[in-house]
């Protein structure tokens, strides 16, 4: 037996789907042989109620079955969405090009006529292990880069375009359960005598670390942050009112006001200034502008707690 195989065919269950209960026995025998695991069906209804609980990424099925056939299966799953691709191995005794053909045109991957030889089940195998590595490691890769598109590439929190798309959902969420939203918007203060003091690199440590220190000081799995531009950022704060909003912002300002910063090889302090903005439905119409009114009223907000010294929270509610 294959060593190498075998260890992969442990990230691979099979389902084996066969009415024929020796022809299943003995199929299931060759296939623990060559190191797989395996999960055996009468039928293809029995298949689907299987592959609804758990998920197999390969299966091997007869094509002539009762209640549902190995054709009308291959049909079904290429129709259902499953967390991975799934890939189809047909098995029968008719040797027939129509009997391919159909198999194929059903969605079948591989087609092996019985009795089933076992160099040539191993043979699909390995390329169905071959294709369904492939298949996972685009996309990993795809999932990587979709992350990407949506991250700032410096500070790894949310990016402009990201908030601008989900703050959408987030103000229509708002409104259907009518529950009150609210956003924060921050300025590190006087961020450019950074840079002119200690170099662009210190200040490119200071926007990162200063977005990792803002992260972890929101509420997980519900607030979340997105960098909105230069030295500027957004918090998003679902289900919260605006006093909530403004106690979570002076928690943020202290927070960064006693943090000391590593830049350059210095320790170094800074501040921000907070813009809060917040509304709360209460059975009124959906404002199509409301994120671009939300943004707009932090801003102001924000460019207040600047004119007034830095360094400070200013709120409004809509």
């Amino acid at each position: 037996m294959d060593s190498v195989f075998a260890r992969e065919m442990q990230y691979f269950p099979i389902l084996l789907v066969e009415d024929n209960a020796l022809m299943r026995l003995a199929l299931e025998t060759d296939l623990r042989n060559m190191g797989c695991l395996v999960v055996s069906a009468g039928n293809g209804k029995q298949a689907m109620e299987m592959m609804a609980s758990s998920h197999f990424p390969i299966i091997i099925t007869d094509m002539f079955m009762p209640e549902m056939d190995g054709l009308e299966l291959c049909r079904a799953i290429r129709k259902g969405k499953f967390e991975s691709y799934v890939y189809l191995i047909m098995i029968t005794s008719q040797d027939t090009k129509e009997d391919m053909i159909r198999g194929l045109e059903s969605g079948a991957d591989e087609y092996l006529i019985k009795p089933v030889d076992r160099s040539e089940l191993t043979v699909r195998l390995k390329t169905a292990v071959r294709i369904l590595s492939l298949e996972s490691s685009l996309r990993k890769s795809y999932e990587e880069i979709k992350a990407l598109s949506v991250k700032d590439s410096l500070t790894k929190v949310f990016n402009r375009g990201y908030l601008d798309e989900y703050l959408v959902h987030e103000v229509k969420r708002a409104y259907r359960f009518e529950r009150s939203l609210a956003i924060i918007m921050f300025d590190i203060d006087n961020f450019k005598l950074v840079n002119d003091t200690f170099g662009h690199a210190a200040g490119d440590q200071v926007l990162m670390d200063c977005a990792w220190l803002m992260s972890i000081s929101i509420r997980q799995e519900i607030d979340w942050i997105a960098r909105y531009g230069g030295e500027e950022f957004t918090v998003v704060l679902p289900e919260t009112p605006v006093p909530g909003a403004r106690i979570a912002a002076e928690r943020l300002r202290i927070k960064l006001e006693s943090h000391f910063f590593v830049a350059g090889g210095m320790e170094l302090k800074v501040t921000a200034s907070f813009g809060v903005a917040g509304f709360t439905p209460s059975g009124s119409k959906e404002d199509l502008d409301m994120a671009a009114s939300l943004l707009a009223k932090a801003d102001q907000c924000l460019y207040r707690a600047k004119k007034e010294g830095r360094n400070k929270v200013v709120s409004a509610r809509l």
